[in-house]
């Protein structure tokens, strides 16, 4: 499935691409020592012993293959059927599958059997590669930086280049999503949020950006204009509800979160909880380890427990 991101044709693809080059081989007894052996003594090679009828292969094996992709030639991996290899997976002891070996100079240097989370994968691959960083980590981390920094347009740029390597990253998406929004193109995340898949949109990132594009759509009036109101009459509590919903679509979150809990302070009871429940939706849309959102609901808190 190819969802067009914008109107310069870009796509992203929710189903990872299947041809892994040279970094990922369908191995067999026969070429195990050309594919692995050999191969590791110029660049680690992650074996990943797998079966058909294996339901956690299914999760796991395409998990590590995303990840080889992303660290970009640092490591390659060789996949071995063990229906078809039973000599060879006796001979390296493989009792279960999943099994995943490590190695780095023509020898076996890490292993694991069962299904990782994708964290583990990550630490168990920077040890095989000696602490190689993961490029694709380490770009969405700087296309943040450009977005937190104001950098709208120039976010929309690095998230692209991201979803152009690794195009079902789900992160990258919802990143691209948030700058889409910042930007005030509501309309093209709306397309995209439309045709992403349901397992898509339970991603915390993709869920995050989706909220924030609701609370985006809903504002009652500039900020200016609203901020007079609050100012002339402090206990206007619709017109300070409505500055901190201007606030949040200008992208002031910090200051809408801010206003939201003095209202709340005023009157928690206003509107059937409106204040505490809007809250609640810009954390969610703010996202898991987000500064602002782990001090408003400190504060949010202390207030509730008042």
């Amino acid at each position: 499935m190819a969802l067009i991101l914008d109107g310069e044709g870009t796509t992203v693809s929710t189903s990872a691409p299947t041809d892994g080059g040279d970094l990922i081989k369908e191995g067999t007894t026969e070429t195990f020592m050309t594919d692995v052996i050999e191969a590791s003594k110029s660049v680690p090679v992650v074996v990943d012993f797998w079966a058909p009828w294996c339901e956690p292969c299914k999760t796991l094996g395409p998990m590590l293959e995303k990840l080889v992709r992303q660290m970009n030639g640092a490591v390659r991996m060789v996949k071995i059927n063990v229906d078809e290899n039973q000599q060879l997976a006796a001979q390296l002891r493989v009792q279960s599958v999943p099994t995943v070996y490590g190695f780095k100079q023509g020898q076996p240097i890490d292993a694991f059997a069962g299904a990782l989370p994708e964290s583990q994968l990550k630490q168990f691959l920077s040890g095989l590669t000696g602490g190689a960083s993961n490029p694709i980590d380490a770009a969405l981390e700087e296309a943040k930086q450009i977005l937190d920094g104001g950098d709208f347009e120039g976010a929309l740029v690095a998230y692209r280049q991201i979803l152009e390597h690794d195009q079902g990253n789900a992160k990258a998406i919802g990143g691209y999503l948030r700058a889409l929004i910042a930007n005030g193109q509501n309309g093209e995340a709306a397309q995209i949020i439309a045709q992403l898949p349901e397992d898509y949109l339970k991603d915390p990132d993709i869920a995050a950006a989706k909220m924030k594009l609701e609370l985006s759509q809903e504002t009652a009036g500039p900020v200016a204009e609203l901020r007079t109101k609050v100012d002339a009459d402090p206990n206007d509590h619709q017109a300070r509800y409505d500055l901190a919903n201007a606030l949040y679509a200008a992208d002031q979150v910090e200051a809408a979160v801010d206003e939201l809990l003095e209202l709340f302070w005023r009157d928690r009871t206003w509107s059937e909880d409106a204040a505490r429940q809007r809250l609640l939706k810009i954390f969610e849309a703010l996202g898991p380890g987000d500064p602002v959102a782990a001090s408003g609901r400190r504060r949010l808190s202390s207030l509730v427990f008042a």
